[in-house]
């Protein structure tokens, strides 16, 4: 190449109508200079989430870029938080799905070529009425046509009517973030779930390059044949945070969203009122951004008592498999009450073992709902300590129990399941059951370890955190999952239904 490398603006967009649902996304690029547009493009995905619509719009904005000049610099605004700080390097990629697309934008320009920047939704407008348009295309069955497409002028049309200062092309200093260059940590991290995008290649979007004022070719191979759909209004939430905390008024951490804890009744409130504001408090969604739709919530019960519950000695999945104790079947009533008055469970899924099958089945039969056995959520093995005290297995394995309780990869004696293999259980588990019951609210029937590291899971704690939690007999917790791969720990350990 001979001169100066030329610089380019992209702006991109996507979203998602149901998150997941029909989604689409929208890129321009622009010259930095003159803030000419030279290409547009976009493309209906199909049924992904937001996130996964927002890094496709990214690439084929980066795309768009690279053939018009693979040498240049490109400076890409997003109203997408979570893109913006992935792609910098300052927030990690949790969910495996997404790293594929962000490895895929990362390599289209060398490391220190693209520099990322947030930009309000106000001022993303272009690269959104792109997006609008290529799912309200594939509404309608048809593909997004550059020939058709108003986007630009909307988005002038709106920039006008917007207060003095604030047009696409003229951002002012204030509402734009700290930019940095791509690769300044580590690989970018998704938090976000669902929408499997196509390999390199494999479709293209329709494109409009810009010759000269007010010239357009088309460009590029039209998406193939999918029902193309529409645009979900407001981001996906954001991922974890490797560094740096969320800015006030923009999409905030799924993963670090509290949301509301165990509910106490006063003493003047009735128990059906605070079970019914109990409910509330764990159905509800957080303060987050309400765009990610209905949470699948997994209410956590922990079998009632056994005969071997109040001697603590340990009960696995490898011992005598012991059933409710009198006092276990009436906390299972109790709890049956409890839930029966908040009525906002819809479905019942329980581990194998006896004390857990019966408790769900005292509980289902109040509800009037059947119960499903999944093996996931069984107790870990605990090898040759079942049936044993704390103070007896310190007295017969001393070396075993140290190693155990220094370490999450180190097995009970006699080949017991290790805290690390029941973790990886239960992830994969929790990730079964998110994609069979989103958006539904789901009573999990299970155990301490388990129920224990759903919670730790969620939280990002470390494996020793579960020697820090206590677990009653028949106690309640819960955990809302969202769409973007981000957990809520909404209630701990509850246990007013059994005073």
């Amino acid at each position: 190449m001979t001169g100066s490398a030329r610089e380019f603006v992209v702006e991109a967009d996507g979203g998602s109508r149901g998150n997941p649902g029909p989604a689409g996304y929208g890129a321009v690029v622009l010259d930095a200079a003159t803030g000419e547009t030279l290409v547009e493009a976009a493309e209906y995905l199909g049924v992904v989430t937001n996130n996964v619509a927002e890094y496709r719009g990214l690439l084929a904005g980066l795309r768009a870029a690279a053939e018009l000049d693979p040498d240049a610099t490109v400076h890409v605004r997003m109203d997408s938080k979570l893109v913006v700080e992935q792609m910098s390097g300052r927030w990690k990629i949790k969910h495996p799905d997404m790293k594929p697309l962000a490895a895929e934008a990362a390599r289209v320009f060398p490391p220190g070529r693209v520099t990322y920047e947030w930009i309000p939704r106000a001022d993303n407008k272009h690269a959104d009425r792109l997006a609008n348009e290529a799912m309200d295309a594939g509404a309608r069955g048809e593909q997004w046509s550059p020939s058709t497409s108003t986007a630009e002028l909307d988005a002038r049309a709106a920039d006008r009517a917007a207060p003095a200062g604030r047009t696409a092309g003229s951002r002012r200093s204030e509402d734009r973030a700290t930019a940095a260059p791509a690769g300044a940590g580590e690989a970018p991290d998704v938090a976000a779930a669902g929408g499997h995008a196509p390999p390199t290649g494999e479709h293209l979007p329709r494109t409009t390059t810009r010759t000269g004022a007010g010239s357009a070719v088309s460009g590029g191979a039209a998406a193939g044949g999918a029902s193309r759909g529409g645009r979900g209004e407001g981001d996906g939430g954001e991922a974890a945070v490797s560094g740096g905390g969320a800015i006030a008024g923009e999409r905030v951490s799924r993963a670090a969203r509290t949301g509301a804890g165990s509910t106490v009744s006063g003493a003047a409130e009735a128990p059906a009122a605070a079970d019914v504001r109990a409910a509330k408090a764990v159905a509800s969604p957080g303060w987050g951004p309400p765009d990610m739709g209905a949470p699948a919530t997994f209410v956590l019960l922990r079998h009632g008592e056994t005969p071997l519950t109040p001697q603590k000695r340990f009960s696995g999945s490898g011992g005598s498999d012991p059933s409710l104790s009198p006092v276990g079947r009436e906390q299972a009533e109790r709890v049956a009450e409890s839930l029966a008055r908040r009525g906002t469970i819809e479905a019942i899924v329980a581990s194998p073992l006896a004390r857990t099958r019966e408790t769900a089945g005292i509980v289902a039969a109040r509800l009037g709902l059947a119960v499903t056995v999944e093996e996931g959520l069984r107790e870990t093995d605990f090898g040759a300590w079942e049936g044993l005290t704390f103070g007896e297995v310190r007295d017969r394995h001393p070396a075993d129990l140290d190693a155990w309780l220094a370490s999450p990869d180190a097995e009970p004696t006699g080949g017991g399941e290790s805290f690390a293999a029941t973790a990886t259980r239960i992830a994969a588990t929790r990730d079964k059951l998110v994609a069979a019951y989103a958006g539904r609210t789901v009573l999990l029937v299970s155990h301490v370890t388990p129920i224990k590291t759903f919670l730790r899971l969620a939280l990002g704690a470390p494996p020793e955190s579960l020697f820090r939690m206590e677990l009653s007999a028949a106690s309640l917790s819960a955990v809302a999952y969202y769409a973007d791969g981000g957990a809520s720990v909404r209630l701990f350990n509850e246990t007013s239904h059994l005073r």
